[in-house]
């Protein structure tokens, strides 16, 4: 592996370290032997709850189809993206800066570009009066013909590789493969969509320039499809000092899946929420993201979960 992606070096203004690429396990959603997904999968939430699902029946067509449409609106000029503005319903377009996910350590907001996508939900029903419930902001179809059939295709399609997901890790939770389907936890799942570019800018962590800060994610889990561009980086054990970071590489038409705070509590932190963070290295770089959530309702039954795995947090 290229240096410029996976060298070893530090972070010296922020106390980590960089090493070579970690080894993901891959769970492919064609296997019949359930038995060996269900093994990797729960070794890999066990070690850094980061993992590839392959062969997750998305079509390779349909996957650079999003990729070709998603370059196609950052490459607007800055006036069109800032008609569909982000609006309080986390709809639409955030410019560069905009988000700041760890401002201990960095000087300004993440250097990358990025468009939501949410459960579309028409403005006169009562659903849109919730959080994160509402319509979509799109770009106009004259600008961009067929962006919005293709992202709602999408969405839908990623929305039931993350149920497939969802079903191994309640059998590796030793639960039913059918827990998380009930109505009351993912009868109407909250998912987001969303679309990211960073663009080609060498990040500096001594200097707190980041293309994404470190961070968790909050939700259940998260899927992520990628160009062939490196950046992303996990550390494994987020109270170690110093952090080590290590690559992890792209695989094309495959997710890398990783879970998200929820799933670490829910589970009584058996399984790792992991901290991540994205660093550009002077190329343009390119990901689609959705992150996966229960209903709200679902955080009273939180303690009862916690009691039926009957598991014992580890020491940190």
């Amino acid at each position: 592996m290229e240096n410029k992606h996976s060298g070893t070096g530090n972070d010296n203004a922020t106390g980590t370290a960089t090493k070579e690429v970690s080894f993901l396990n891959r769970i492919d959603l064609s296997s019949p032997d359930i038995h060996q997904s269900v093994s990797l999968l729960k070794q890999a939430c066990l070690d850094c709850g980061f993992f590839y699902v392959i062969n997750h029946g998305i079509s390779e067509e349909l996957m650079e189809e999003v990729f070709e449409q998603n370059k196609k609106f950052f490459e607007l000029p800055l006036s069109e993206k800032m008609k569909v503005l982000r609006n309080e319903k986390h709809r639409g377009y955030t410019p560069l800066f905009d988000e700041l996910l760890d401002p201990d350590n960095q000087v300004h907001g993440d250097y990358k570009e990025g468009y939501y996508i949410g459960v579309e939900v028409p403005e006169d029903d009562p659903k849109a009066e919730k959080p994160f419930y509402g319509p979509n902001v799109w770009p106009s179809d004259d600008i961009l013909p067929g962006w919005r059939h293709t992202m709602e295709k999408y969405y839908l399609e990623a929305l039931e590789v993350a149920r497939a997901i969802v079903r191994i890790i309640a059998l590796a939770l030793d639960l039913e493969a059918d827990f998380f389907d009930k109505p009351e936890i993912l009868g109407q799942p909250l998912a987001l969509l969303r679309l990211l570019k960073y663009p080609g800018q060498i990040s500096d962590p001594s200097n707190g320039v980041y293309g994404a800060g470190a961070h968790t994610d909050y939700g259940l889990i998260t899927l992520l499809s990628t160009d062939d561009v490196y950046g992303l980086q996990i550390c494994k054990d987020k109270y170690a000092q110093p952090r080590v970071w290590e690559f992890i590489a792209p695989l094309k038409g495959a997710f890398i899946v990783n879970l998200g705070d929820m799933l670490e509590r829910w589970s009584n932190c058996l399984f790792k929420s992991t901290l991540h963070r994205v660093l550009g290295n002077g190329q343009e770089r390119y990901s689609v993201s959705i992150y996966f959530f229960l209903l709200f309702s679902f955080a009273f039954h939180v303690d009862g979960l916690v009691c039926l795995l009957n598991l014992k947090a580890p020491h940190k």
